[in-house]
């Protein structure tokens, strides 16, 4: 798997190479970019695909000493990873279950030549529902993060309705995603440490700032959100579709928060067309 060198450490990811169009395909928080093999298989080869696996806590190749985690920092990172490969002005960002791609594309525009924002946390949603406040929670108590990845560890805990992976997914998570996933989080503390300095570097206020600086992103924005989600609301869908000058609207059926597993067909065709119509001649 290729790596490169940033600023907070060594980050993998992988590359789907060819001469496509660039799609950066960014994950959310204890998870890693195999959320995204579905979506990836689905472009096919006429897209370079580029799935970086960000420190999120299912990271596995560890970061320098001191290195700054806070939600902002994260976000500058993609930014930053994006800097470092080259990638041009017609790449196009694909985020979901985060937040960083709205903060990145609202302080650094000509960074963010095109981006797709897929059921993400939005204005006043943060953390997010349920899910996202479990894990804002687990972060405040010593060995918090801890006790929650190792009772993911127990399949049929997975499984309660309102909880954890459990209300991200319209169909169950697969556990081999989520077995990888944890990982991490249940043998390395430096790994459970990354989550415990993000939440504790959240600012309940960055994102609907971040609204408000969308408001001048003038560039080509899609916002793909699934009908049926119970953690990102799907009116933040038809919000951030409003607000943003160039942008537009897909929702999907039978679709929770995590739209690259739950559709991923639905959700690469999304992005297609969006190239497509947003390509110069």
């Amino acid at each position: 798997m290729p790596k490169t060198e940033l600023s907070v450490g060594t980050i993998e990811y992988e590359d789907s190479g060819g001469y496509g169009v660039p799609v950066v395909l960014l994950h959310g928080l204890a998870q890693d970019g195999t959320v995204w093999r579905g979506v990836v298989e689905q472009l096919g080869p006429e897209f370079r695909c580029i799935v970086p696996t960000l420190p999120y806590g299912s990271h596995r190749t560890p970061l320098h000493p001191g290195a700054e985690l806070t939600p902002h920092a994260m976000a500058l990172l993609i930014g930053e990873f994006a800097d470092t490969l080259k990638l041009g002005g017609d790449t196009v960002f694909v985020e979901n279950d985060a937040g960083r791609l709205q903060q990145l594309a609202a302080e650094r525009p000509d960074r963010v030549g095109r981006m797709v924002i897929a059921g993400c946390e939005a204005f006043d949603n943060y953390p997010p529902r349920a899910g996202g406040k479990m894990l804002a929670a687990a972060a405040r108590i010593p060995g918090g993060i801890a006790l929650m990845a190792n009772a993911l560890a127990i399949r049929p805990l997975r499984r309660i309705p309102g909880t954890g992976y459990a209300i991200m997914g319209h169909k169950p998570v697969p556990d081999d995603l989520i077995d990888r996933w944890i990982e991490p989080l249940r043998r390395n503390p430096a790994a459970r440490d990354v989550l415990v300095r993000y939440a504790r570097g959240l600012r309940k206020t960055e994102m609907s700032e971040a609204a408000e600086g969308l408001r001048s992103y003038n560039r080509p924005a899609l916002v793909v959100w699934g009908r049926q989600d119970r953690m990102m609301p799907p009116e933040h869908g038809r919000r951030l579709a409003e607000l943003l000058p160039q942008g537009r609207l897909v929702e999907l059926d039978e679709c929770r928060t995590l739209i690259p597993l739950d559709r991923p067909h639905g959700l690469a065709e999304a992005i297609r067309t969006f190239v497509r119509e947003t390509s110069s001649p």
